[in-house]
């Protein structure tokens, strides 16, 4: 897998990598207290960084909710405290945004940066929130009807809506995603 890093050289980052990487990160948010069915805000660009965030959510039996680097300070704040977010993951594009909101939205506890951060104000940053935590990580069972995940809408036509797609949704693309790519 390789992975193009915005503040360095591509990398290749391999899918052990991944799962270590992901359970010890789910390892820390369990630290935190969030569990199944918890809200994790996850913002940022595609980078691995990201990728941990949703997988590490999904190992939990979490709710990945996510959240665009471009939203403003209110458009933040609605979807975070409408879907009652207990973590946000951000990227440095979306930490101004953050530091924003974060004091308005009374569920948010765990604030892991991709970028400087201010541990006086809470914030953790991404690779030391996954220092001393163990590469194993026994996945949470979920039903095909639990969420694991939350897309907004864009609000255009009033507030944003939380659509909510359960576990069975992602049986419902894998056809798509055979028959659209086979051939590539």
């Amino acid at each position: 897998l390789y992975v193009d890093v915005r503040d360095g050289p591509d990398r290749s980052y391999t899918f052990r990598q991944l799962r270590n990487d992901s359970n010890r990160l789910a390892n820390y948010f369990r630290s935190r207290g969030i569990e199944q069915g918890d809200r994790i805000a996850v913002g940022g660009a595609q980078r691995v960084e990201t990728l941990l965030s949703h997988l590490a959510a999904w190992k939990l039996g979490a709710t990945s909710v996510p959240v665009s680097s471009l939203l403003g300070s209110e458009g933040l704040r609605y979807r975070v405290a409408d879907c009652n977010a207990v973590a946000h993951v951000v990227d440095g594009d979306g930490i101004d945004t953050h530091r924003e909101v974060v004091d308005q939205v009374d569920s948010l506890a765990t604030r892991v940066l991709m970028g400087a951060v201010d541990p006086g104000a809470g914030e953790v940053a991404f690779w030391d929130a996954l220092e001393g935590h163990s590469r194993q990580f026994d996945t949470v069972q979920t039903g095909p009807e639990d969420d694991f995940e939350i897309i907004y809408t864009s609000g255009t036509t009033g507030d944003p809506k939380g659509v909510r797609h359960a576990h069975e949704y992602v049986l419902g693309l894998l056809p798509s995603v055979v028959t659209g790519h086979r051939n590539m």
